[in-house]
């Protein structure tokens, strides 16, 4: 992208962000119709998955997302990585048990996975524009 003008740079980056918008967006909207649709409620405790998957990489790994890339002998990037990915296999479990107990039905369930997807696929968009580090004041 070296070689194109500055301001088509700019609305491509502005572009990627809209993405991550509509993609974020998008989520969120499936999660609330999982719930709304079937009239039951119980789906929303993924909720609190997604709050706390960021948590660990919050408090232990800080800015330093290169060391969870690599193999490191710290303790602490080994608890961050156990318990990120703690969360994110609660986030696929949580719908998966409430429906084996009978609480949710399959289209919860599929709107539930669905929307768990949705995150994922934001968050990788966001690790690739990451990359690019243009945004970046450090």
């Amino acid at each position: 992208m070296a070689d194109l003008p500055r301001y088509v740079g700019a609305c491509l980056q502005s572009g990627k962000l809209a993405m991550l918008a509509i993609l974020v967006s998008g989520g969120i909207v499936l999660q609330i119709l999982a719930c709304a649709l079937y009239n039951n409620w119980w789906p929303m405790l993924t909720v609190l998955m997604y709050v706390l998957l960021p948590m660990p990489l919050i408090f232990f790994a800080g800015s330093d997302t290169s060391s969870l890339y690599s193999e490191s002998s710290s303790g602490w990037i080994d608890a961050t990585k156990f318990l990120t990915g703690a969360s994110a296999v609660g986030s696929i479990a949580i719908p998966v048990i409430l429906k084996h107990a009978g609480v949710i039905g399959w289209g919860a369930l599929a709107m539930e996975l669905s929307s768990f997807f949705v995150f994922v696929v934001a968050i990788l968009c966001y690790l690739v524009t990451n990359e690019d580090d243009r945004y970046s004041t450090f």
